[in-house]
Formats: structure tokens, sequence, C-alpha cells
């Protein structure tokens, strides 16, 4: 598989139109739509030397708010995580509940509190087996948490995990 590298600022929803809905939020056919865009984020990491970890913002009505990629070793910034780059990306809002947060790994206790902090109402995650986050804390304040289990989602970081573990553990803060 080959991928286009992008320039830093560039992101998966430079390519696509803002204002396309998602339909039938949350149905087995869409949660793969909104999780091919936060894989294609992933991919996009990779290529540039980085995690390969991606995520997308949707509304309640399944529009696309914004999408990124985890850019932490290409920026030199440990708060750049994929959560963090998708929601910033999708600027400011005026409430965030009932948006949907996608994400191709378990978000680590950092992007959870943006959840948590922001009141996103779901967050569909790719897989959780190669870290597990926090999947536990999100569901005890009531933020409904979907998990996949997707293998793509397993391979791309398990390869990565594998391949730069120091790498990893810089990530989620361990040494």
């Amino acid at each position: 598989m080959s991928y286009r590298v992008l320039d830093e600022s560039a992101s998966f929803m430079d390519e696509i139109k803002r204002d396309e809905p998602v339909t039938n939020l949350l149905t087995e056919e869409k949660n793969r739509e909104m999780m091919a865009i936060a894989l294609q984020e992933a991919r996009f990491g990779l290529a540039e030397g980085g995690l390969p970890i991606g995520a997308a913002l949707f509304d309640a009505q399944g529009k696309l708010l914004g999408s990124g990629h985890n850019r932490r070793v290409q920026h030199g910034d440990p708060s750049a995580h994929g959560e963090t780059d998708a929601f910033r990306r999708a600027g400011r809002q005026r409430s965030y509940r009932g948006t949907v947060m996608v994400t191709t790994l378990a978000p680590c206790w950092f992007c959870s509190g943006l959840i948590r902090q922001f009141g996103i109402g779901t967050v569909l995650i790719g897989e959780n087996r190669n870290f597990a986050g926090g999947v536990d804390w999100l569901r005890s304040a009531g933020i409904e948490v979907i998990v996949l289990d997707s293998q793509e989602c397993v391979d791309l970081m398990g390869d990565f995990i594998r391949d730069h573990p120091e790498v990893w553990h810089e990530d989620i803060g361990e040494d």
C-alpha cells in the first residue's frame, strides 16, 4: 500500500467537503465510513513519520466537523494527539453535546479529559486491545463508547508499537 505524504498542515479533511453529511449516523455501515476517515488520518501520520493514530469529529447529523492525526513527533508537541488535532480542526462549536469523536485507538487520559470537558456524547473507537486508555472513565461519565475492534486498527498500531516502542512509550507517558 502506498500513501501520499502531505505537508504538515494538511489533513484528510482538506480533501473532502466539510458540509457533506454522513446520513444514518451510528449504523454499522456509517460507523465504518466514519472510521475510514480516522484510518486515513492514521495512515497520513505514519507516512509523515509519526504515530498512526487518527481521529475525526462529527456533529449529531453526521457532518464532518474536523479530522486529524497524531502529530507529536512531527511538531515536537506532546499535546498534538489525534483527537486534539481533530478537535482543533473542527473549530469553535456552540456546543459539543451530541457530537461523535471517532478515533482509531482508545483515547488516552489526556484525550479522554478533552472528551469529558467538552461533553462529547459518543466515542467510536477502532480498537482498544493495544491500549485501553480512558474507556471505563468515559463510560462512568455517561459517555456512549462503541468499540469496533477493527483488525486493521489493531494491526496498524500493533506494528508501530513493535517497530517503535520508545516512541509509543513516550506518547502514552510511560518509561
